[in-house]
């Protein structure tokens, strides 16, 4: 976040835009003179104003903590690099349009949608942003009409009261499943699975290793969060947890929500993994059990990119 700072001088009193970044236990700031006291001044328009150069300044801080994706996980160089300016500039052009609020809204209907879809709903787009807008739809589907509902808490619940513990991803996955019903018009069951499952072509933890390994993957969380790059610490959070497969269903939406909380609470904006790319999605997961982690973290990394494109263009509406 920026301010304005002011100091008095021989009686004339200085203006000063001052912006402090924090990332990965490290302190940037930004200090840029604005002249002298004046009733034109605006934190928000000099920032707009300034868009490219404060962003550049703080990108070239940034830069060098992008090293271990540049090198380890990316075929193509550029783009963590393209995708780390994206997400400067959307935080910078939010603080200076201050409208957060209507960018999650319209966030939360594209991931929504497309999270959903994924995971075998039929709801069409236009439907998911009515029940988001006006709160209802008559879409003939009322479970997939209540999958929306719950989702729509749960991504204010990740938000706001979201910790890293079981009792916070099984809350999770009851708000995501309440009153849903499964194929053959079974209720989700509550808790953690109690028999096995499968994804793809890969076992999953048996359920009664389920709560061990989900600690040590909090534990693992916990002890990297400040180590590794923010992008590949919810990108592997997201496979180790997918292989987990704690719920009978539902791991994938949990999942990704998780991830997003990851990024979220690292000061990036959330990522959808769009439902076009579904197949590559699951291809690009199955094949990072194998070794194939570039792969995995490249198709994570472009649909970053595709997700921060989204929202600038929703950015200019505003």
């Amino acid at each position: 976040m920026s301010y304005i700072e002011k100091k008095t001088i021989n009686g004339k009193t200085y203006i000063y835009f001052v912006k402090k970044i924090s990332f990965m236990n490290k302190l940037f700031i930004i200090k840029k003179s604005m002249g002298i006291n004046s009733s034109t001044i605006n934190k928000e328009k000099y920032l707009l104003d300034n868009l490219e150069s404060l962003s550049k300044e703080e990108f070239d801080f940034r830069r060098k903590f992008l090293k271990e994706i540049k090198g380890g996980i990316s075929h193509h160089k550029n783009l963590p690099e393209r995708i780390e300016i994206k997400s400067i500039n959307i935080n910078n052009i939010l603080e200076g349009k201050k409208c957060l609020q209507i960018l999650e809204t319209e966030f939360a209907k594209e991931f929504i949608f497309n999270s959903n879809n994924i995971e075998g709903s039929k709801i069409p787009p236009e439907r998911v942003r009515e029940i988001i807008d006006a709160g209802d739809t008559k879409y003939k589907d009322r479970n997939e009409v209540k999958e929306v509902k719950n989702s729509i808490i749960a991504f204010e619940y990740l938000k706001k009261s979201f910790k890293f513990n079981l009792s916070s991803i099984k809350r999770l996955y009851y708000i995501l499943t309440k009153d849903l019903v499964r194929e053959g018009n079974q209720s989700y069951p509550r808790g953690f699975k109690k028999e096995p499952n499968v994804v793809g072509n890969s076992t999953t933890a048996s359920p009664e290793k389920v709560e061990e390994e989900l600690k040590n993957l909090i534990k693992w969380y916990k002890k990297n969060k400040n180590k590794l790059h923010p992008f590949v610490l919810a990108f592997e959070f997201h496979r180790k947890y997918e292989f987990i497969h704690p719920f009978l269903d539902g791991n994938g939406r949990t999942g990704r929500l998780i991830m997003n909380k990851i990024l979220l609470n690292s000061g990036y904006f959330p990522v959808i993994v769009y439902k076009s790319n579904k197949q590559s999605y699951f291809n690009a997961m199955e094949k990072s059990k194998e070794g194939k982690l570039k792969n995995y973290y490249q198709f994570m990394l472009e649909q970053a990119d595709k997700s921060y494109n989204y929202l600038l263009e929703i950015l200019k509406k505003y």
